[in-house]
């Protein structure tokens, strides 16, 4: 009997050990993410150039692994004379403010409205489901273009924008959870001992929801840098003199034949952020939903 219990445990120790193991390419993901967040938050520290600094005497310089690159200007400069590495990094940090401010405020929203109909039922709930069906019809695209080409653009307007994204898809998942999680015996625990409703749902119910909306949280995050940096790209994003990686490829389209690298690197960087993210995202999701196990 001993020696069951024994290998018994050893089973167990293995199987966790297995599950603690990361796959190389989450080690991956996590190491470009964390590269990201560095140069992000340390840029402004060891740049040598302001992003908007203009030199024409240098525009168009190569990188410095091609010929005629300088090591003053690592990835070369653009056709205004621009430092590509500094703008780079400055659209680094605007991207990824824009995505991360407008992922919370969607995940908040969404939340919120999903929870306010859970409780409230009736003609919320039903007016609620009728917001989100209308959200989920249109093109998310469609309706950023008319509302950016509408209004006069600002970085507050875009990322109140970008928080509107994928709202519908939070408001869903925590009215389907909440609604589960009310008949259960904690919660009608709570509301018998008199807990009001923001106990009940912000220290009960939402805690036991929080692992799908942070998995929704992982999945969004690169969705909404894409819609960003393709509003920037065509012109109704972060607009000039702000730089931003959609407008970066936007303005080096115009010399992919001559200097390849002003559209390149950025959209290389776009790529490998969400495939990152995308990666993490979906390891996430198999490690927090107990129905993959």
């Amino acid at each position: 009997m001993s020696d069951a219990k024994e290998s018994g445990r050893h089973d167990a120790v293995n199987e966790e050990g297995r599950s603690l193991r990361l796959p190389l390419l989450i080690w991956l993901s996590i190491g470009w993410l964390t590269l990201l967040v560095l140069v992000a938050l340390s840029g402004d520290l060891w740049l040598p150039y302001d992003y908007q600094h203009i030199d024409l005497r240098a525009r168009l310089q190569p990188p410095v692994w091609l010929a005629d690159g300088h090591w003053g200007h690592f990835f070369g400069t653009d056709h205004l004379g621009r430092d590509v590495l500094s703008r780079l990094v400055t659209s680094v940090q605007v991207s990824l403010l824009v995505a991360l401010v407008g992922t919370l405020i969607s995940a908040l929203l969404g939340t919120s409205i999903g929870l306010l109909a859970t409780h409230f039922r009736g003609w919320v709930d039903d007016l609620v489901m009728i917001a989100i069906d209308y959200q989920a019809s249109i093109p998310f695209m469609i309706l950023a273009l008319a509302v950016v080409a509408f209004f006069s653009n600002s970085l507050l307007l875009f990322i109140l924008l970008m928080g509107l994204y994928g709202w519908e898809r939070y408001a869903r998942i925590a009215r389907g959870l909440a609604l589960s999680s009310v008949q259960h015996g904690y919660a009608v625990a709570v509301r018998t001992l008199g807990a009001s409703p923001w106990r009940v749902y912000g220290r009960h119910i939402l805690p036991n929801i929080a692992n799908a909306l942070i998995v929704n949280m992982t999945l969004n995050f690169p969705q909404t840098i894409m819609l960003e940096t393709s509003l920037s790209f065509l012109g109704l994003g972060i607009q000039p003199p702000m730089s931003s990686l959609g407008n970066m490829v936007g303005g080096g389209r115009d010399y992919l034949m001559t200097a390849w690298w002003l559209a390149t690197l950025p959209a290389l960087v776009i790529f490998f952020t969400t495939l990152a993210f995308a990666l993490l995202g979906d390891w996430v999701r198999d490690r927090l939903d107990p129905t993959s196990r």
